[in-house]
């Protein structure tokens, strides 16, 4: 048992109707992926709040925040970057007495249902997942990020190596408006010179 891990305690709500509810904050989350265990590191501590109320049967309702601040690499360059989310959660939660480990599972109405079966409920999963899925795939440390050099790894955005400043980069051809009517045509047409030039006339 993690005693770090963030927990809801709901044997109140499974004996009688109410509503329950745990806050606090953590710097990562260990739990269980297959059968391999695993953590979830953050930039910094991450805060959340929960609140757990009694529905019909062995159901309840889960609500609250969750605010992780992910590090992630440029996707370009590979420099790290952070990545705070505001994860507002909704979910549906159902009491089976013999499970053993809490999971998520589609319920039939479609929604996602958290299932558990300690009342003493270990938030380290959901909460996870909730960030896993709520990540973005690819970020940029900045917009205008210049990449890597494909060739020896130099980092472009600390200016050019030899390999790139062997690789002339042309400008792009205008396309601003106020352009004469026709110069696009004629720079597009590559007989457009030859109207210029005075040929001579065949002899008879």
């Amino acid at each position: 048992m993690n005693d770090d891990a963030p927990r809801i305690h709901l044997g109140s709500l499974l004996r009688s109707p109410g509503e329950t509810s745990a806050s606090g904050e953590v710097q990562e989350l260990h739990y269980q992926q297959g059968n391999r265990k695993q953590t979830l590191h953050f930039a910094e501590p991450a805060p959340y709040g929960i609140d757990v109320s009694s529905l019909e049967g062995n159901e309840l309702w889960l609500q609250g925040y969750f605010e992780p601040v992910l590090e992630q690499e440029c996707s370009r360059c590979l420099r790290p970057v952070t990545v705070p989310l505001d994860l507002k959660l909704g979910t549906l939660v159902q009491y089976r007495p013999n499970v053993q480990e809490p999971f998520l599972e589609e319920a039939d109405s479609g929604e996602e249902l958290l299932v558990f079966g300690n009342p003493d409920l270990d938030l380290s999963g959901y909460l996870a997942e909730m960030t896993m899925l709520s990540a973005p795939l690819s970020v940029l440390h900045a917009p205008e990020c210049k990449g890597l050099c494909q060739v020896c790894g130099h980092d472009l955005n600390e200016g050019p190596c030899e390999h790139s400043a062997a690789v002339p980069i042309e400008p792009e051809r205008s396309t601003e408006l106020g352009e004469p009517e026709g110069a696009q045509h004629a720079r597009q047409n590559p007989f457009a010179a030859l109207q210029a030039l005075k040929l001579p006339l065949p002899e008879d």
